[in-house]
């Protein structure tokens, strides 16, 4: 039967009974908090003085599409975050100059994440944009490379946002802390103020491309429309209404299956790590999570504590109470947000499962962590509830 006419006998159905369908005054109220109508107003980034300029996000987003912005011109930041694919690129791990060890997350929202990647290794949209341009498997380049390509092709640009550019005459053509052993040994033979300027410049760069990156929200879908008719107590529209598998789906989401314990809110996300037993890649380098990441976010020169940040280190709430240590951390990895997730597999931090019926199968049996504990516990699904919480999550990419 084709879903028009099922949401059609579906809202007959609703007339001629109560006029809505049946949930307790829980569920409605846990409906009600996941539709994209309640997600608050975007917060200003206190650090990112730049982050709400229109001629910045007009630079970043030029910045997000140039190839040149990799070593070998051949990579940008849409390579992986493909605009026409919410900001991914349907691949297992995401590819740049390189194969990574990795899935592309999608960018509709990022603006709001506590925490970066996967791991939460960067605890700004504006450190993480910097990562990728010096990953040797993404955009490769290094961060002197960057200041003069800033410099020779955006210069007036750039100092219309950001002020004069510094002086780069004597500054090495390549040069990082992160790059070759030669971009290494010329990084350190420069002086310290030469550094700053450069590593001040970059920064920037990361600011310009956040502020084009804070414009990406997630759209509204049938999902939303539904939860709002539901809360309103209005009959739904015949092509918003959900089928009585969807319904059956969206109450074991929220009940049954404890789903919205992690997935919850309106980005459908907690923006927090959680080991949920997800087996390794056999072929990728060890990977364990958030647990490797906590150093790496607090030695990050870029880092809320750092000397690049804007505004006062009142914003460094999530940094300064972060938990460092417990064997929660271990391969625990960031709850993605459910929205649009059906038209973009393969899931899971390195694309482990192709299909959602794969993803509910693996909570359904919730198999034992290779290392730490999983949080996930055996949900003994029945093919009819798998398949409905598969159909389900559906009208959130609808």
């Amino acid at each position: 039967m084709k879903r028009g006419l099922l949401c059609l006998l579906v809202v007959m159905a609703m007339i001629a009974g109560c006029g809505k369908p049946q949930f307790s005054d829980a569920e409605e109220k846990t409906i009600a908090s996941l539709a994209l109508n309640t997600l608050p107003a975007l917060k200003p980034d206190t650090t990112n003085r730049f982050a709400d300029i229109p001629a910045a996000a007009a630079l970043g987003s030029t910045l997000f599409f140039d190839q040149g912005m990799s070593r070998d011109g051949t990579v940008s930041c849409s390579t992986c975050h493909k605009i026409d694919r919410q900001f991914q690129d349907d691949l297992p791990q995401a590819v740049g100059v390189g194969r990574t060890n990795r899935r592309t997350m999608p960018l509709a929202g990022v603006a709001r994440d506590p925490w970066f990647f996967w791991d939460g290794r960067r605890d700004s949209l504006w450190a993480q944009a910097l990562t990728p341009l010096e990953n040797p498997l993404e955009q490769a380049g290094n961060r002197a490379a960057f200041a003069h390509y800033i410099k020779g092709r955006f210069g007036e640009r750039y100092e219309r946002i950001f002020g004069p550019l510094p002086d780069l005459s004597t500054v090495p053509a390549n040069a990082s802390p992160l790059g070759t052993d030669a971009e290494k040994a010329a990084w350190e033979a420069m002086p310290a103020s030469q550094a700053e300027d450069v590593n001040r410049v970059f920064a920037n760069i990361g600011k310009a491309i956040a502020a084009f990156e804070r414009s990406i929200e997630p759209p509204q879908t049938r999902f939303d429309r539904f939860a709002i008719d539901l809360a309103s107590g209005a009959r739904p529209q015949v092509d918003d209404a959900l089928s009585p598998e969807e319904i059956l789906g969206l109450k074991l989401f929220i009940s049954k299956a404890n789903c919205v314990t992690c997935h919850n809110g309106p980005r459908f996300t907690d923006n927090s790590f959680h080991n949920t037993g997800v087996p390794p890649v056999a072929d990728l380098p060890q990977d364990r999570g958030r647990v490797d990441a906590i150093t790496q976010v607090a030695v990050d020169p870029f880092n809320c504590f750092g000397a690049f940040r804007d505004g006062d280190d009142s914003a460094c709430r999530e940094l300064r109470f972060m938990v460092k240590t417990g064997p929660e951390l271990i391969r625990a990895y960031k709850t993605p947000s459910l929205r649009g997730a059906a038209t973009r597999p393969p899931y899971m931090h390195a694309g482990q499962f192709s299909s959602l019926d794969e993803v509910v199968a693996h909570y359904s049996k919730a198999p034992v962590s290779v290392e730490g504990v999983s949080e996930v516990h055996p949900l003994q699904l029945s093919d009819r509830e798998r398949a409905a919480l598969v159909a389900f999550l559906k009208t959130l990419a609808e």
